[in-house]
């Protein structure tokens, strides 16, 4: 479809991709009354549904400010899949060559790189030094380093801190080769349903021709769609249960005393409303000496979201359009200083906005491994920086 075509044919492309979900709705308003971003930005996803529904003009301009956060299906009471109809909506657009600006860059990295970084795939595996095996069949994991953790500088720390800890434990387990791409989840959320196929494809082979049976994910976003978009029976855990079966079993025993820092969680919207991991990180996070953990107000199923997912971690946000700005107002109104997190894109937003909001000498951002590693008391040869002392 070439950017020229009429806005009736687009229209009606909408309404077909939509399907009979887009019928479903009524507009109650229930979706935009329980949207994070109502408050705060002129996104409103109401609007958007009914503007598909009738194949009105300016739906381009109202159409990316989802960040997939799922508080909308949850709450619908007729069982919209509005994500669905999101990334139906996105894709008629997303394939007609009208991607907005701040996502072109994105995109075009996965098409040419494989990862979303603009990184060198061959230089996928460069943060483990050569330290660790890559995964073979007789292996029992794959650890699946995201690109996030493989090619952001902040978030390789993560990747460290997992590392360490399976070998810590005495598992069985090799990373990805070079081979592989992203696994396309940004891409699925933006409507590029062709070149996340393309990747998943690739991807798919290599567990094929590696007999991969299970693997270990430390994003949430590879968890969710490695279970419901590849179609295949394997078994994926992420890092944050592990952790806390590996505790459980006498596999990994914390030890150092942390001093009585205060740490509050924040739950990722694909590890909690997506695939219901709540109890988990906060197992890892109690399990560890001198940790006073404090709850913010919206936890689990309320939490809110950080605003990185559905592409919103590539797309640019006004100061005060940004969730992640109001999340670490709420963590720092708990009196914790240190937020903890289980995901990647939470990691990023928070390390921007603790920055946007002069917040660094109150507050750190860390994953539930780097806190466990730390209570650990291992030496690793880039040891994870301290977590904040600050009151």
């Amino acid at each position: 479809m070439s950017i020229a075509t009429p806005f009736l044919e687009m229209s009606q492309a909408i309404v077909d991709a939509g399907g009979e979900a887009l019928k479903k709705c009524y507009q109650c308003g229930t979706c935009t009354g329980t949207c994070p971003w109502t408050p705060i930005t002129h996104f409103n996803i109401r609007m958007l549904v009914r503007m598909s529904q009738l194949g009105l003009e300016g739906i381009e301009d109202n159409m990316w400010g989802c960040s997939t956060c799922k508080f909308c299906v949850d709450r619908c009471p007729r069982g919209v899949e509005i994500i669905d109809l999101v990334r139906a909506i996105r894709s008629v657009y997303s394939m007609g060559g009208m991607l907005p600006q701040s996502l072109r860059a994105f995109v075009g990295s996965m098409s040419a790189r494989g990862n979303p970084w603009s990184g060198d795939q061959e230089k996928r595996n460069d943060w483990a030094k050569g330290k660790y095996p890559l995964y073979t069949a007789d292996k029992e994991y794959l650890n699946w380093t995201c690109c996030t953790s493989a090619f952001d500088p902040r978030n390789v720390h993560v990747a460290k801190a997992t590392a360490a800890l399976l070998d810590a434990a005495g598992l069985s387990w090799g990373l990805p080769s070079t081979a592989v791409n992203c696994c396309g989840e940004s891409l699925s959320k933006v409507g590029d349903s062709e070149l996340f196929e393309r990747l998943k494809t690739n991807n798919l082979q290599f567990f094929d021709n590696n007999e991969v049976k299970k693997m270990i994910v430390a994003s949430p976003h590879c968890l969710d769609t490695f279970t419901k978009q590849y179609g295949r029976d394997y078994k994926v855990i992420h890092l944050s249960e592990l952790l806390a079966d590996l505790i459980k079993a006498g596999k990994l025993t914390p030890k150092k005393d942390l001093g009585g820092i205060k740490v509050t969680y924040h739950d990722p919207c694909y590890l909690g409303r997506h695939n219901q991991v709540y109890d988990a990180p906060r197992e890892v996070l109690q399990a560890i000496p001198g940790i006073d953990f404090i709850e913010m107000g919206r936890n689990r199923e309320q939490s809110m979201c950080c605003g990185g997912g559905g592409g919103g971690l590539w797309m640019e946000k006004m100061k005060g359009e940004r969730l992640s700005d109001l999340r670490i107002e709420e963590a720092l109104a708990t009196g914790a200083t240190v937020l903890a997190t289980a995901c990647p894109y939470c990691i990023t937003m928070f390390e921007d906005s603790v920055r946007t909001l002069n917040a660094e000498d109150k507050i750190k951002i860390k994953d539930v491994a780097e806190l466990l590693l730390e209570s650990l008391d291992i030496n690793v040869a880039e040891p994870v920086a301290d977590v904040c002392t600050t009151s």
